[in-house]
């Protein structure tokens, strides 16, 4: 089993690739399968969100252990023009991009911890972490 995995979000098919990388490491882990769809969810939304917003980033899965809980740590990143408002961007039905606007809520329902840097000009970090009931 692997420990880290990159992949650089540039177009559509890296999306894919990403959803696809994220739902073999948690069938690696032992997540259910309908776990392993949420997560492959949440990635396909951040890496979607990369692609429109940001031209290109890059995500890094990394499995995690917090005392014998496994899990699967996803760090999404970019440089693109980072997000004006976090809080507003975090509402459901929220898009600049006439879309249903339910990535990043979206992204944060489906996993356990959720975490959001970003600012205008300096690019947006975002980081999930899904645990193995």
């Amino acid at each position: 089993m692997q420990d880290e995995a990159q992949v650089a979000v540039e177009s559509e098919s890296d999306i894919v690739t990403a959803r696809q990388r994220v739902r073999a490491m948690a069938a690696a882990l032992g997540f259910s399968s309908t776990d392993q769809t949420l997560i492959a969810l949440a990635v396909s939304e951040i890496a979607r969100n990369i692609v429109s917003y940001a031209t290109r980033g890059l995500i890094t899965l990394s499995e995690v252990d917090d005392g014998g809980r496994a899990g699967i740590l996803i760090v999404a990143h970019d440089d693109g023009p980072g997000i004006a408002d976090v809080e507003l961007a975090m509402r459901d039905g929220y898009s600049t991009a006439r879309s249903l606007g339910m990535g990043l809520p979206g992204a944060k329902r489906v996993t356990d911890e959720f975490e959001i840097d970003s600012a205008p000009g300096h690019g947006t970090t975002i980081r999930m972490t899904k645990w193995r009931p």
